[in-house]
């Protein structure tokens, strides 16, 4: 006997990289098909800062609250589409990690809609955060391509 998996909850990540903006659609088809909950988070890289970035309290606030503001226009973007519930997170640290570790037992999803890009060479030996993901996730994972 099968059990049939009911998304009722989708969690998306988004960066406005093409393939995360891909999955982002495909969430909310997804959100609207199945009248389903639909959360976008977005994480700041903290890893991508200077030393010098790092050590400036405004300049990281700033960022922060640039990205507060951009996935406002994920959310409405969702809302203007249908999607009935939508939610926003933004979180700062390795995207993986985070979406791993705290977005998704905070958020509490029945599955992740990710982008991945196939990498070629050097960049894919080491891996991805979609691929992060998908190994440790506790939920489903849908990598969109």
């Amino acid at each position: 006997m099968t059990k049939k998996t009911e998304f009722k909850h989708i969690l998306v990540g988004v960066d406005d990289s093409e393939d995360a903006l891909l999955a982002f659609q495909y969430a909310i088809d997804m959100a609207k098909r199945r009248h389903a909950e639909l959360t976008i988070v977005s994480i700041l890289e903290s890893h991508e800062l200077s030393v010098y970035e790092a050590l400036d309290k405004d300049y990281i606030h700033g960022e922060r609250s640039e990205l507060d503001e951009h996935i406002k226009t994920y959310v409405k973007q969702a809302m203007d589409a249908g999607v009935e519930k939508v939610n926003a997170l933004v979180s700062e640290g390795k995207p993986g990690e985070v979406m791993v570790k705290d977005v998704i037992p905070h958020a509490k999803p029945d599955v992740l809609v990710i982008g991945s890009i196939a990498k070629k060479g050097f960049k894919r030996r080491f891996g991805s955060q979609a691929a992060y993901m998908a190994k440790y996730a506790p939920i489903s994972v849908l990598v969109i391509r």
